[in-house]
């Protein structure tokens, strides 16, 4: 009898474990699913985020170049990225930060940012270096994607106003008013 109830337990003991085949499949299924509901809308998120960092590094530049008008600039404006960047003697803060003076020519958050001013035979030499005559009466900034495929291009000027526009706005926009193109951000 002893054998008998030896057996029985031996069969109890020998219950199926793990998973089946279609169970595996089933559960790729779901996630694959699950996937191509979350990655475009992943994307979606990346692209305006990307655009709001964007709209900020303008209002970053448009404050700068306010700031060093009037304190560095006798009036004129910085004719690139890295003037702003550059802090006055005495200071070790320059006119914008968050990496945006570090290059002319700046990638940020998947955006190409670039700014230029065409100098002015009488502006002054500045605080932080910049030699007469390359002051700028106003200027040009523009934000373009990096990425081809996202069709969201901001540009700014000496009138602090930002716009966007479904092509680049650097080629066309003044250095003061309104570009041809674009529409302005509220």
């Amino acid at each position: 009898m002893r054998a008998a109830l030896g057996r029985a337990d031996q069969m109890l003991i020998r219950k199926a474990q793990g998973f089946a085949l279609i169970d595996l499949i089933f559960v790729c299924g779901v996630i694959g699913l699950l996937a191509s509901i979350a990655v475009p809308r992943f994307m979606m998120a990346r692209q305006s985020a990307g655009a709001a960092s964007a709209i900020g590094s303008m209002r970053a530049i448009n404050s700068g170049q306010l700031t060093y008008a009037l304190t560095c600039g006798s009036g004129f404006y910085a004719p690139t990225l890295t003037t702003l960047g550059t802090a006055p003697p005495g200071s070790n803060e320059s006119f914008i930060s968050g990496g945006l003076g570090v290059a002319d020519t700046v990638t940020k958050s998947s955006f190409i940012i670039q700014m230029t001013a065409t100098g002015f035979g009488g502006a002054p030499a500045t605080c932080n270096g910049l030699a007469a005559g390359l002051g700028g009466q106003g200027f040009i900034a523009a934000a373009d994607p990096a990425d081809p495929v996202f069709p969201r291009f901001f540009g700014t000027n000496a009138s602090n106003m930002i716009y966007e526009h479904s092509s680049t706005l650097f080629a066309v926009m003044p250095e003061v008013g309104a570009p041809p193109v674009g529409q302005l951000l509220h």
